[in-house]
Parts: C-alpha cells; sequence; structure tokens
C-alpha cells in the first residue's frame, strides 16, 4: 500500500462539484444560510401581503432543493457503503483464520445472507454462554495488540 493516506483527488466535473455540494450542505455555513434564506422570505411576507406567489417562492424553492439533495445524499451514502465494503474485505483478507468467502458478501443472495446470518446469530449466542466480554476482551489485550503491530511496523521499516 502506497505510504501517501491521501492521494489526489480526480474524476469527472460533476463528480468533484457533487463532493463539494456535498461538503458544503453538511456545513454551519450551509445551515446559517438556509435559515437566513427562510428569514428573508418571511421577512418579505407584509411586503407582498402573504400572496399565493409569495408562499410559492419558497414552495418552488425547497422542492427543488430537496429533490437535488436527494441525489446528493443517495451518491455520498453510496460512496460510503462501497469505501466500507472495501475496509471490510481487506480485513477478511488480512484476518489469519477469516472465511475468504466473506469477501463481497453484498454480493450474495438474500437466502445466502439469511443462512449466514443465523449461522453469526447462533455462534454469537454460543459465545454469550460460554464467556463474559471481559474475559474476551480486555484493556491488556488492547495493549499487547497495539505493542505487536508498532512492533511489525518497526520491523517493516
Amino acid at each position: 500500500m502506497a505510504a501517501n493516506s491521501s492521494p489526489a483527488k480526480t474524476g469527472s466535473f460533476f463528480g468533484r462539484l457533487a463532493e463539494g455540494i456535498t461538503r458544503f450542505s453538511g456545513s454551519t455555513a450551509a445551515f446559517i444560510g438556509a435559515v437566513g434564506v427562510v428569514a428573508l422570505w418571511a421577512a418579505t411576507g407584509p411586503l407582498f401581503k402573504y400572496s399565493e406567489t409569495w408562499q410559492l417562492v419558497i414552495n418552488t424553492g425547497t422542492t427543488i432543493v430537496t429533490f437535488l439533495m436527494v441525489f446528493l445524499i443517495q451518491r455520498a451514502q453510496n460512496k460510503d457503503s462501497l469505501v466500507l465494503h472495501l475496509k471490510m474485505n481487506e480485513l477478511i483478507a488480512a484476518t489469519q483464520g477469516a472465511s475468504n468467502r466473506m469477501i463481497n458478501a453484498q454480493d450474495l443472495s438474500e437466502e445466502e445472507i439469511k443462512i449466514l446470518h443465523h449461522f453469526y446469530t447462533l455462534l454469537a449466542k454460543k459465545a454469550k454462554q460460554d464467556t463474559d466480554l471481559g474475559q474476551t476482551h480486555s484493556v491488556e489485550e488492547a495493549e499487547d495488540n497495539h505493542e505487536e503491530k508498532m512492533a511489525a511496523l518497526r520491523d517493516d521499516k
């Protein structure tokens, strides 16, 4: 794996634009801007005598923004889901004893997923019966795990 953890982003103009809008739409500035637009609209109500046109402006604006945001949110969720799957696949591939059949499990049929879910549900029940959480996950175990990883990094250099 490359040492640079933040490679230069490349992609289509639309991809970069959508990414930027997605980041901005979740920001404090976007929220303040939206509140400002609504406040301005409400303040102009008396000026326009609360007419149908005045109401139509906010209704049309919010409908358009909502419609477009649905697609931006779905795009962001698709990307997040794909990245999560890639990370899980890497963990499965790198973990000795893990079943490689679980790589790309998202591509299994619904029936296959139900079978695997049943298997892991039974496994979890048996684990609960056999031990308590303190026996399987301790602070000492976490510290040992960290030390092993740091030693492996030092050995790689």
